[in-house]
């Protein structure tokens, strides 16, 4: 055990946790609404979020990024942030439209949404990961070799942004773990907002309540599913964004364990509570970090998944147990 350096670098880790719990919640975001609103969990939510990192690395590459700075970077920033949002969100409703929506309208049983979902999870994957035989079928492998070739190892925007790094005393704080925080609380604070307060976000409420009142007062199921499915999308989008401003490289798989802990993320605050989501992620991101540096990185997901199970033991709900649809006007 390592308490020296844990002591010695406890405000950096606790920054750099934040930083990593914050992606964490971003993406337990779209587990949360999907979950309280059809009581399903979505395990395709992860690849969601991977799309949206690989819309990130290919609008740098298109514009090229790696060459710009100042305000020509800024602006190519701005653009991938959008491609990587509007890249998760298409899959998003795409995911919705081909592996859910018959299964709802026909009321089938929750164990086959939840095989549909797994089954389209590998299928995201596999598609990202067989892109440069896809495009060899349409003869265009040559083409868009820079896009699509090494399909199935680390794909890296490395160099892009420079970050400067901040220091207060003797603590040194990267300013991208700045952003990435500030960011996902912005983004909670505004994502609740919307479901508190927005008509379509009373929609959504009323339908994680009572999806058959709901529907007898004149919100549409099918087009409030949709609205959840497209929200999660877009908060993935930004998790992409900001995990790949942190760790700037990506894989075909890169959502499996993202998507775990951020699943765990979720349970931890309370699944299908929004605030839960983002206090889930930011306890999950700071014990692991924390974790790792007493005991050795090798301990990282132990540490996370061991909390998971005390949580829960005394706390079954998870930390904020409130579901979204009994949420506060």
């Amino acid at each position: 055990m390592n308490f020296d350096f844990f002591f010695s670098n406890l405000p950096e880790l606790t920054v750099g946790g934040l930083a990593f719990g914050a992606i964490y919640a971003l993406i337990a975001l779209g587990y949360t609404m999907v979950y309280g609103v059809l009581q399903l969990i979505n395990f395709a939510h992860s690849e969601v979020f991977m799309y949206g990192t690989f819309a990130m690395l290919w609008t740098i590459m298109a514009l090229n990024g790696a060459e710009a700075d100042g305000i020509k970077l800024i602006a190519i920033l701005i653009a991938a942030l959008l491609a990587a949002m509007a890249m998760s969100a298409v899959i998003a409703l795409v995911l919705e439209r081909v592996a859910y929506r018959r299964l709802i309208k026909n009321n089938a049983p929750r164990l086959i949404a939840l095989i549909s979902a797994i089954g389209a999870s590998f299928v995201l994957a596999e598609i990202m990961g067989l892109r440069d035989k896809i495009a060899g079928w349409f003869g265009l492998d040559d083409n868009l070799s820079e896009y699509v070739g090494a399909a199935r190892i680390n794909n890296s925007m490395a160099g892009v942004v420079d970050a400067p790094r901040w220091s207060i005393g003797d603590v040194s704080i990267s300013s991208i773990d700045v952003l990435v925080i500030l960011s996902a609380i912005g983004m909670m604070v505004l994502l609740d907002q919307f479901v508190r307060r927005s008509r379509m976000g009373m929609g959504i409420r009323a339908t994680a309540q009572d999806p058959e009142t709901a529907a007898l007062m004149g919100v549409n199921p099918t087009r409030t599913v949709q609205m959840t499915f497209l929200i999660g999308g877009l908060m993935a989008g930004v998790a992409a964004f900001l995990y790949m401003l942190k760790i700037e490289t990506t894989k075909f798989d890169v959502g499996f364990l993202l998507g775990v802990k951020a699943f765990t993320a979720a349970v931890l605050g309370g699944i299908g509570n929004l605030r839960g989501a983002l206090l889930g992620g930011l306890v999950l991101g700071v014990a692991e970090t924390w974790g790792s540096a007493i005991f050795g990185t090798e301990w990282r997901h132990v540490v996370a998944f061991v909390l998971l199970v005390v949580i829960l033991l005394f706390r079954p709900t998870g930390l904020l147990g409130e579901s979204l649809g009994k949420a506060r006007a």
